[in-house]
């Protein structure tokens, strides 16, 4: 089937929007919010969730456990985007986000009881994933039935800019759950947040469930998919028109590999990778990090409804693959800056002490244990490594000879390590542990900061520079609802839109802190988990140059 539309005729320029549409922008936006609220107190949390729910298992392997968790729920997405993409045009847009913003909602405050691994073992962290997996399938249903909704009941020439209210949901959701958690931690002091006020913020989601489903209870269907129902021309095989004929199949792929894959990793590195770099490896306190990461989006949140309305005047093809190119292109320049004005004495230890470990490459382990049984130990490298893997510390790697014991050379003293095979039992752990404290000692000596130092903090450079990767994740994310609902037809326009959003910020995105941290404990370099965006965001430009069509002038009632 193929997917064609007439172009539309212009609407006056003083159209302004009506009460209902006013209602209609409001409500499925006020919802989003509440959902991304939910989705993302997660990843606003996961150190602690790391300590309570994957406390089995050593530091920075709880920790990339943890971020694996806030994953699975992304890793589900596009799951959820077929059956509620499928359920939304057979039966309609409006029940069937109602739908997942119950199972969203629920799954939230249940996080909120659910004890942790001291109290029932691995049942825990099981049980935790399985609702990260309940609340990804429900986001999944979600967005693209926001979307449609809101597109369907916009102007022709203001889709841009209705739809990029719901584009601005999910910077809301994470700006709301900012605030909570800073207004929490802050209420009741870091001890007492550590041990339980962290679940706070999960339980309060049950009223904003109440408040958000009474308000999205007001609402009537989508005017275009009524019309279609009672002319009796909605899709009977939503799944098989959207994917089972090249005609609309094509146009998935390339909205995928040319739009949303680029869009994604644009958009989770400007907001949480950004956010877990400042913390994991600059060491700036995590409260302080929220305040930074707050202000940036306080300032570039309006930017999104701007290159809503700005891709309504020009297109919106090239907003986006220039948020692409801009990011593929600055990223590692913008977090070296970030990362010398966010704690100056460690880059500046890092450039008048450096770190290099010497030891033969194959003697040396990945250092990434997704089931947190290794205890890399077993290898003189390994035992270096471990130490500095989990602590964040910058190095680089010299290639030893076969044999060679593995020695941590911390501005030119050198630390050998251990050797396995002369020590085992308590005399191994000892030594290890004996070890691990020279190597601590002698990068205090050496200027490495064992945390930020506010004091020191450009804290102007870095809400700059902060501020410039959500200027990225606006450009690239502002106009990219409309592009997907004017991409498909609307008999199996939810199915076929849902589809590759969720593909693309599902995996391609929610990966995208898990992936990039593990580059980064298994290479030593701390900015080569960028290479995971910049790779993304080129092959969309590139895909998107070639492929992608221009949609802002089709007329989607066609």
């Amino acid at each position: 089937m193929a997917t064609t539309y007439e172009p539309y005729d212009e609407l006056p320029k003083h159209h302004k929007a009506t009460g209902n549409e006013k209602l209609v922008i409001t409500a499925s936006s006020l919802g989003t919010v509440f959902e991304w609220y939910d989705f993302y107190l997660y990843g606003l949390l996961a150190s602690f969730i790391s300590k309570v729910f994957f406390s089995g298992v050593n530091e920075t392997t709880g920790f990339i456990l943890a971020l694996g968790a806030f994953a699975a729920g992304f890793a589900v997405r596009p799951f959820g985007a077929l059956v509620f993409g499928r359920l939304g045009d057979l039966v309609g847009r409006k029940y069937t986000f109602l739908v997942t913003m119950g199972l969203m909602g629920l799954s939230t405050f249940t996080v909120g009881l659910l004890p942790g691994y001291d109290s029932i073992g691995i049942a825990s962290p099981i049980i935790l994933v399985a609702l990260r997996i309940v609340q990804g399938l429900a986001l999944g249903g979600e967005y693209g039935g926001a979307a449609t909704y809101v597109a369907e009941h916009a102007p022709h020439n203001r889709r841009g800019l209705y739809t990029s209210f719901i584009q601005i949901t999910a910077t809301f959701g994470l700006f709301a759950a900012l605030l909570v958690v800073l207004g929490v931690r802050t209420g009741m002091g870091e001890d007492s947040f550590a041990g339980w006020g962290w679940r706070v913020p999960f339980l309060l989601s049950a009223i904003l469930l109440a408040v958000s489903m009474w308000i999205r209870l007001q609402l009537n269907e989508s005017p275009v998919y009524q019309k279609m129902k009672e002319e009796g021309t909605t899709s009977k095989a939503p799944l098989t028109e959207a994917f089972g004929t090249w005609g609309n199949l094509k146009f998935v792929i390339i909205a995928l590999f040319g739009a949303v894959a680029g869009q994604a990793v644009v958009w989770y590195t400007g907001q949480f990778y950004a956010m877990f770099y400042l913390e994991k490896i600059l060491k700036v306190d995590g409260a302080t990090t929220n305040y930074l990461i707050a202000i940036a989006l306080a300032l570039g949140t309006p930017l999104f409804v701007f290159f809503g309305w700005l891709s309504d005047k020009i297109g919106r093809k090239y907003i986006v693959l220039g948020g692409c190119l801009l990011g593929a292109v600055t990223y590692f320049p913008a977090f070296h800056t970030l990362a010398e004005a966010a704690n100056p004495a460690l880059a500046r230890a890092g450039q008048t002490a450096p770190v290099v470990v010497s030891a033969n490459a194959g003697e040396c382990s990945f250092q990434f244990d997704p089931i947190g049984k290794n205890t890399f130990d077993t290898t003189s490298c390994d035992i270096a490594k471990a130490f500095l893997a989990r602590n964040g510390i910058n190095y680089t790697n010299r290639a030893a000879p076969a044999g060679t014991i593995a020695s941590v050379s911390i501005g030119g003293v050198a630390l050998v390590a251990p050797n396995p095979a002369e020590v085992s039992g308590e005399a191994r752990a000892a030594a290890i542990t004996a070890y691990q404290q020279s190597i601590k000692s002698a990068l205090a000596d050496a200027g490495y900061p064992a945390a930020a130092d506010p004091e020191q903090m450009d804290t102007v450079t870095v809400v700059a520079v902060l501020f410039y990767l959500v200027v990225l994740v606006t450009m690239v994310y502002g106009p990219i609802a409309a592009m997907l609902v004017e991409l498909f037809p609307t008999r199996i326009r939810y199915t076929s839109m849902s589809l590759p959003y969720h593909l693309g910020n599902g995996w391609f995105g929610g990966f995208l802190p898990t992936t990039a941290f593990a580059m980064v404990a298994a290479t030593g370099d701390i900015y080569y988990g960028l290479w995971y965006p910049v790779v993304v965001a080129l092959v969309t430009v590139l895909v998107g140059v070639f492929f992608l069509p221009e949609t802002f002038r089709r007329n989607i009632d066609a």
